[in-house]
């Protein structure tokens, strides 16, 4: 990041630097990282705040566990957001400079590991519920209810939290200017193990499961002509057995959709980190700094992109949206808005069969006056 220079210090009072002060590297980047976190901060919160509203919503209406355990990772994204990317990387580094005590800055970094343990390991359980919910169904009906998941998810938070403790004595790796101690390689590999590598191999090994098992499955039949009794008591059952894949089909792709974002944007970052442990430091090559800021800047980005997934890949999501946003250039509001206008009220007392078949109604008389004249007409002959 940035050196900002403490401005409170009197440039007389000031030490003249030393040597590894001298030979510290530079923020090539320059403004470009405090742009793009405001940015990402301005875009990122607001985006979030409507997917945990729209997320909301669709559990309180259908109470499936699908939308807690993806409430719950919203809500993680937002802490993440508030405490890197705000505290961590805005008030840190543009407004605090160096004025911040150390016990704070240590305090503040636990904090920011834990938020962002907590964003990475929500996603753990939905995969999970997406693996029992495919390859064991039955398992799935029985132990998968909302009471459940809000249990799971304030356990993974909790854990969360507690492994953010550790990191009080995270060594800051732009200022530290010393090579990094049997503490720090501890510390930098136990972070790189529970963010990426352990979630990632759990992500890789349930998400093959699910992918063979949808490839093993058997295709629906296609529906057989009604010409028996039998055929039309089948059809019930098939319908909702291809709705079921079809809705089946659409959750694994978001899953994977979320994991696989999450693995490409922070893959930099965990090689970064492990060479900044045994190859050049931070502090003293411009290149790994450089490096070290474009990989946070990509990892960080992974909090503001599951609300277009979940756009592009859920019907239902885009419709709360639309539901929660009225906005007259939204898509499909204007013909919504113009069927509307042109479809005349039912009467109340109006069944739903009734409303379905009254515009055949007319057709039907139509079709049968015709059928009798024709009658007439050949008996005539």
């Amino acid at each position: 990041m940035i050196d900002w220079p403490n401005v409170t210090v009197a440039a007389q009072l000031a030490p003249p630097p030393g040597p590894e002060e001298l030979k510290r590297s530079k923020c090539v980047l320059g403004l470009i990282p405090v742009v793009y976190y405001s940015a990402l901060l301005c875009v990122g919160v607001p985006v979030n705040v409507l997917t945990a509203v729209v997320l909301s919503r669709l559990a309180c209406r259908t109470q499936k566990t699908l939308y807690y355990y993806l409430l719950a990772v919203t809500g993680s994204d937002i802490l993440t957001q508030l405490f890197i990317i705000f505290v961590g990387f805005l008030l840190e580094t543009a407004v605090f400079h160096r004025e911040v005590p150390a016990l704070l800055l240590q305090a503040v970094s636990a904090a920011e590991f834990a938020a962002n343990h907590a964003s990475i390991w929500s996603t753990v359980p939905l995969t999970v519920d997406r693996y029992v919910a495919l390859c064991h169904p039955l398992l799935h009906r029985r132990i998968s209810y909302p009471e459940r998941a809000r249990r799971v998810i304030a356990a993974v938070l909790a854990l969360s939290l507690a492994s953010g403790v550790p990191f009080f004595w995270w060594s800051d790796v732009w200022r530290s200017s010393r090579a990094p101690s049997a503490l720090d390689a501890a510390l930098i590999w136990t972070h790189v193990v529970l963010i990426y590598f352990l979630p990632c191999g759990i992500f890789l090994v349930l998400n093959s499961l699910i992918v063979r098992t949808l490839r093993a499955s058997p295709p629906p039949r296609p529906p057989e002509p009604a010409g028996g009794g039998g055929c039309q008591e089948d059809a019930g059952p098939q319908r909702r057995r291809r709705q079921r894949q079809r809705r089946l089909g659409k959750t694994t792709a978001m899953l994977l959709a979320i994991t696989s974002a999450f693995s490409v944007l922070w893959a930099p970052r965990t090689a970064v980190v492990i060479y900044h442990l045994y190859g050049a430091s931070v502090h003293l090559d411009w290149r790994v700094h450089l490096a070290y800021d474009l990989s946070n800047m990509l990892a960080m980005l992974n909090t503001a992109v599951n609300f277009f997934l979940y756009c592009f890949v859920s019907r239902p999501f885009r419709e709360t949206v639309r539901a929660v946003l009225p906005l007259p250039w939204a898509p499909g509001a204007r013909c919504q808005r113009g069927g509307a206008l042109r479809r005349q009220p039912a009467p109340a007392h109006a069944s739903v069969s009734s409303l379905c078949s009254g515009k055949y109604y007319k057709r039907s008389q139509r079709d049968g006056a015709g059928q009798m004249s024709l009658r007439g007409a050949s008996h005539a002959v």
